[in-house]
């Protein structure tokens, strides 16, 4: 993997997937946004699309209570695994794809990888709130703690092994305190010509949405061991 200080790698592709590229250069890299279930993907998806990268999504999903601007979902994404060459759409463009889903993106392409870190308290506390709303029993919250610390761990370390794929660890905490910093890192991640108005992107910021806040937990979870307690 390589992150923003070096790259990441993406294993080689097999010979019956398609290769995935963007337009005009067969081997220029999808835009990627991704990260646990509730760790800030919808609001990088916002931004981008705010800063006028033009995003894949297809309104299937409304916005509620739990995302009052809209999940920015594909819902082929799911499909992947069956389907890779439908990722051919998300050329020139930004797609969500959530960390469950990241081992489906097909091979031969190449990516770059904007994957959001949170507080895991906040994103336990997050989904099982969001379950309650939902009418379902929330869980225990030590074990979901445990998968989701499990999930990102053997997540990263596969990251690392993928060649051709480019990371960047975005603080979602940093990214609603201190949207300026860490614009300026996506940017540059991104590249500016791709980015034509980044001015724009930090005014999508609702901080009163930062819900689920663990007081006194690290803003530079990206800086640091993202698996490290708040």
């Amino acid at each position: 993997m390589r992150e923003e200080s070096g790259k990441v790698n993406a294993g080689e592709a097999e010979s019956h997937r398609p290769q995935v590229s963007g337009a005009g250069d067969p081997r220029a890299p999808i835009l990627v946004v991704s990260g646990l279930p509730r760790s800030g993907t919808s609001l990088m998806m916002q931004m981008l699309e705010a800063g006028g990268v033009p995003v894949l999504t297809d309104g299937r999903r409304p916005a509620d209570e739990d995302n009052p601007e809209g999940y920015f979902e594909w819902e082929p994404v799911l499909g992947l695994g069956r389907c890779p060459e439908c990722l051919a759409e998300a050329e020139d463009k930004a797609v969500k794809v959530v960390s469950p889903l990241l081992r489906t993106l097909p091979p031969g392409g190449r990516y770059d990888v904007l994957f959001l870190l949170r507080s895991l308290a906040e994103v336990v506390a997050s989904q099982l709130r969001m379950r309650q709303r939902r009418g379902r029993e929330g869980g225990d919250a030590r074990w979901l703690a445990g998968q989701l610390r499990q999930h990102l761990r053997d997540t990263l370390a596969w990251l690392r092994t993928q060649r051709q794929v480019r990371v960047l660890p975005v603080s979602y905490g940093g990214l609603v305190s201190r949207p300026a910093r860490w614009l300026a890192r996506v940017v540059a991640f991104v590249g500016e010509g791709r980015v034509p108005h980044p001015e724009r992107m930090a005014g999508v910021v609702r901080p009163e949405l930062y819900r689920e806040r663990v007081i006194g937990g690290r803003e530079n979870v990206a800086d640091g061991d993202p698996l490290a307690p708040s």
